[in-house]
């Protein structure tokens, strides 16, 4: 009898690896459970207008609500901070972490594809799966904003929902770094995030690795219909900026996702 094929051993590594990062059927209530997660992570990843501030105490009593989870966990972290500060430095925070600085931009195909040709096709691309799904986002954020992602997710479900989240985990992470490193509590409701995906792999944290000291691509080119011409921080000139480094400020745009009925809604930036 002949030995077994030498490939052998990858291929049941790569089922393995599989196996562990294979969504597992989750009950209707987990279901909407987690689909209220992603839906408070959308919320509090927008930029924290007057209407938001006001809402802090029923969004104190919905996240205290939640069963006990490690993203249950990290968003009552994130929200001891949150609930305490003044309107005006809450606002003047999420400004300087998200619109100022590269590293922590919240438009999430910035990551994967820098100012390149590819980035603008991932934006259509996300935005026609958007609409494929019946869901209309009114074009006030680009489909790439993180709370706009989240908001899709909650509402389109663990499948089709969150394979752009999954997609781009490793920007994810580096988000979440860069949070972490500055001191931004914000890093908890990245952290409550990446509980919900699969878990990283060795590829993922090496890649993670390159595109902290490294950047993404380069070449700011074919980015319309969604290109700088939005004015977006992360679509501007200037380069993959260090930790803890400005980028030259520019007008930040309204930040909001779509409505729900069960949520608050906030307008856009003041």
């Amino acid at each position: 009898m002949s030995p077994l094929p030498t490939t052998v051993p990858a291929i049941v590594r790569t089922r393995v690896r599989a196996a562990v990062r294979r969504r597992v059927p989750v009950s209707p209530r987990e279901a909407e459970d987690r689909a209220l997660l992603l839906r408070l992570l959308s919320l509090l990843t927008q930029y924290p207008d007057e209407e938001l501030a006001s809402h802090r105490p029923r969004l104190v009593s919905a996240v205290a609500a939640l069963p006990e989870s490690a993203a249950a966990h990290e968003l009552g972290a994130f929200m001891d901070w949150f609930a305490r500060q003044e309107p005006d430095a809450l606002a003047r925070h999420y400004v300087e972490t998200f619109d100022l600085r590269r590293r922590s931009s919240l438009y999430l195909t910035y990551y994967l594809h820098g100012e390149t040709r590819r980035r603008g096709m991932a934006l259509l691309t996300l935005a026609r799966r958007y609409r494929a799904a019946g869901w209309d986002t009114d074009g006030v954020e680009l489909p790439d904003h993180l709370p706009v992602v989240l908001e899709f997710a909650a509402l389109a479900g663990p499948g089709t929902g969150e394979a752009p989240l999954r997609m781009h985990r490793r920007g994810l992470e580096l988000i979440r770094h860069a949070l972490a490193e500055s001191g931004s509590p914000y890093h908890h409701l990245l952290s409550a995030l990446l509980t919900l995906l699969p878990p990283a792999t060795d590829a993922d944290r090496a890649a993670v690795a390159r595109l902290a000291a490294e950047g993404p691509p380069d070449e700011e080119v074919g980015l319309d219909p969604y290109g700088a011409a939005h004015g977006h921080p992360a679509y501007g000139q200037g380069e993959f900026a260090p930790r803890s480094a400005f980028v030259p400020p520019m007008a930040a745009p309204p930040t909001r996702a779509p409505h729900t009925a069960d949520a608050p809604r906030t307008e856009g930036r003041s």
